[in-house]
């Protein structure tokens, strides 16, 4: 918490050099700048948010951070997922208790600023709450059952029921055409939540599926899905660069 006593609304962007289907993926450049610096541009729009770091292991990020006048924590080598970067990178700004952390992807340039505000909100309304994220109604077919972008289903009120590489739902009877929502790369957590969740053994789901946000619903926790009208479309392999940067022209 804040010396005001205030809840203190901090988003970090884990970001690491190595990738196997994309090495120093952070670096490369998109219209002139490269990706770190077009997610961290993005999120510092946002008023909501105190501040903005990038949390990574790599000298070569974290000096390209620090050229275009950026935020850097350094943080472990060791980590097995940008969760656990995002808490170490929230305990080394001494966060407590229940400030809202927030874990924004480094592939997404293109991430809407008013976005993170949405994704905070459930968080600031109910304190009890732990964790919140982001989804999308999809309008490209293509991403309907491509399985890079992910899916997600939802209960009545709002709540994960699951997150899936497959298209979900699936409508057995021809002519049917649900609404199917994307999962974007954006998470809310409280501090309390953060630790806990970095605690948890990975699940069977999550080590199938490659979805560390199944670890909780695994684990009897609730996500709560905000649904926004912004799209934040994620940069996997180098040819998906020029699909972004005709999106910036635009």
């Amino acid at each position: 918490m804040s010396q005001n006593g205030k809840r203190d609304i901090v988003a970090v962007i884990p970001s690491r050099y190595a990738s196997s289907r994309f090495e120093g993926k952070p670096l490369a450049e998109i219209s002139g700048k490269p990706m770190i610096q077009r997610v961290y541009e993005q999120a510092r729009k946002n008023r909501t948010v105190r501040d903005v770091v990038v949390a990574t292991d790599d000298p070569r990020i974290a000096g390209a951070v620090e050229a275009f006048g950026g935020r850097v924590v350094m943080t472990s080598p060791a980590h097995r997922s940008g969760t656990d970067r995002t808490a170490e990178a929230a305990e080394i700004l001494g966060l407590r208790g229940k400030d809202i952390v927030m874990n924004i992807q480094g592939d997404q340039p293109l991430i809407h600023p008013e976005s993170l505000s949405e994704v905070a909100a459930p968080l600031m309304k109910d304190p009890d709450l732990s964790m919140a994220t982001l989804a999308f109604a999809i309008v490209d077919p293509r991403e309907r059952t491509d399985p890079k972008d992910v899916k997600v289903v939802f209960d009545t009120q709002g709540f994960a029921l699951y997150f899936s590489r497959s298209r979900i739902p699936f409508p057995r009877d021809p002519g049917k055409d649900p609404p199917v929502y994307k999962h974007l790369g954006v998470y809310a957590y409280t501090v309390d939540f953060l630790k806990r969740f970095q605690s948890l053994p990975e699940g069977a789901l999550e080590r199938i599926e490659k979805l560390e946000q199944l670890r909780a619903l695994e684990q009897g926790y609730k996500i709560k899905v905000v649904i926004t009208d912004h799209d934040s479309p994620e940069v996997d392999l180098p040819v998906d660069i020029p699909r972004i940067e005709a999106r910036i022209r635009n």
